[in-house]
């Protein structure tokens, strides 16, 4: 049996292929975010002071939040070339690639020298490496997600599907849990050498991924494509000419990663900021804790999507979490530790986790799979653009001028609700797919049906 044929039906091996495709998920997506994350922590505490002219600190943060956006606004370009081979090639490949790309990146960011050692071309190199990490994460979650949706069976691909996101939640996980004992540093070890090295360590991330990656095997769905010619061989221009609406109704779904952005980036450089002195390391537990009660909770919410729809448990996460934003930036500005944790465990552990748990499922079941890959890559991609790019947004907001009006915390916080309120109505015209056999997803045979699955 070739790579490209899939097990013959009911044996042993299709039973555990749905297992499979979603341990490899999960794994890819936590190490490749891993990645991702620690560059997120390194431009809250880090990369101003190694980067940028720290004789004006608050240019400084702002222009090292804003290569955190930089990557956000790459994915939309890596999303169309990534999800365009994907839909042409398979998606293992695309899994495969995006991790080798994404560990060099990140690699080579640790081995950066800093402003004082080449002046301006630091923070240019910086931006560089940074966008090849975006381009990367444009193709990984669409990849992962298509994998696991398109191997799952036809009632549960809501839970199986969710263990991208899962993946994702733990490579946060562990590069914060790798960022406390750096950050515990004194300052000059911290700013010479102490926050390379969670960088280089996405060498070993990136040997481990490739080895779990590769022994899976592609897609039912593609590999009958491939047999029976069927593949597109333009299928970004399918997409747009079949599926315009749904790319629409994602690109809007996806700005709800901005509760996300803005929790875990911006959030933490307010409340560690001189305004505020929280302390760095209580911080990361925060964002620690936050993310092991979301580990629990993202199969649940997912497991529920399964059982009553996509969209009411997405419009929980959508409508809930400005709603928790408000409240957890009030217990920062508080500086009460003890509601700083439960606010946190509650907005992103438990509420956001709603949205953030079923998407992969609700948006890959708008499109057929001919154009998945295409679809979720690209419609997400331009979403979470918004969102990466919403952390200089808010450092703007909060500074003492203020942007269109809004200003401080409080600004941040009706910033975040009216992109939730964007998303929260983009779910609400789109179709109920859950109980939609995987083959006739995006197809005018499955849309809008509610038959029960057989």
């Amino acid at each position: 049996m070739t790579n490209l044929e899939p097990p013959p039906a009911g044996s042993p091996e299709e039973h555990g292929t749905p297992r499979k495709a979603a341990f490899a998920a999960w794994v890819g997506s936590a190490l490749e975010y891993y990645d991702f994350f620690i560059y997120g922590s390194a431009a809250a505490l880090i990369f101003p002071h190694v980067f940028f002219d720290e004789s004006d600190p608050a240019t400084a943060t702002l222009q090292s939040l804003a290569t955190f956006g930089v990557a956000y606004a790459a994915r939309p370009l890596g999303a169309v070339v990534l999800g365009h081979v994907g839909d042409r090639s398979g998606r293992k490949k695309i899994m495969l690639f995006t991790l080798i790309l994404m560990g060099v990146a990140t690699f080579l960011i640790g081995c950066l020298p800093g402003r004082d050692q080449i002046g301006g071309l630091a923070p240019v190199l910086l931006v560089f490496l940074r966008v090849l990490q975006g381009l990367s994460a444009a193709g990984e979650q669409a990849s992962a997600g298509s994998m696991s949706l398109e191997h799952a069976p036809d009632d549960r691909r809501g839970y199986f599907s969710s263990f991208t996101l899962s993946g994702t939640q733990f490579g946060q996980i562990v590069a914060t849990l790798v960022f406390l004992p750096v950050a515990a540093l004194p300052d000059e070890q911290l700013y010479s050498w102490g926050w390379r090295v969670p960088f280089w360590l996405s060498a070993v991330v990136t040997v481990l991924g490739y080895y779990i990656r590769r022994s899976v095997q592609e897609t039912p769905v593609f590999t009958e494509a491939v047999a029976g010619g069927t593949v597109e061989k333009a299928p970004v221009a399918v997409l747009l000419r079949e599926h315009w609406a749904d790319v629409l109704r994602v690109m809007c779904a996806a700005v709800i990663a901005t509760v996300s952005t803005v929790f875990t980036v911006w959030a933490l450089n307010y409340a560690t900021s001189d305004e505020m002195g929280l302390d760095k390391t209580v911080m990361l537990w925060v964002s620690i804790t936050a993310n092991t009660v979301a580990l629990a909770a993202l199969p649940l919410w997912a497991t529920l999507s399964d059982r009553i729809g996509r969209r009411p448990v997405f419009l929980i996460g959508a409508v809930g979490s400005p709603v928790m934003m408000f409240v957890y930036l009030d217990a920062i500005s508080s500086g009460s530790y003890t509601l700083i944790f439960l606010t946190g465990i509650l907005t992103f552990g438990v509420v956001y986790s709603a949205a953030n748990g079923i998407w992969p499922a609700l948006y890959g079941e708008m499109f057929s799979a001919r154009v998945r890959m295409s679809g979720m890559a690209i419609g997400t991609q331009i979403g979470f653009a918004v969102a990466g790019l919403a952390v200089a947004s808010a450092a703007g907001i909060a500074s003492p001028d203020g942007w269109l009006g809004l200003q401080g915390p409080t600004g941040v916080g009706i910033f975040t609700a009216v992109l939730c309120a964007v998303s929260a109505l983009a779910v609400l015209t789109a179709r109920e797919t859950h109980r939609v056999p995987t083959r006739e997803l995006g197809t005018r045979r499955g849309a809008g049906t509610r038959e029960p699955v057989r």
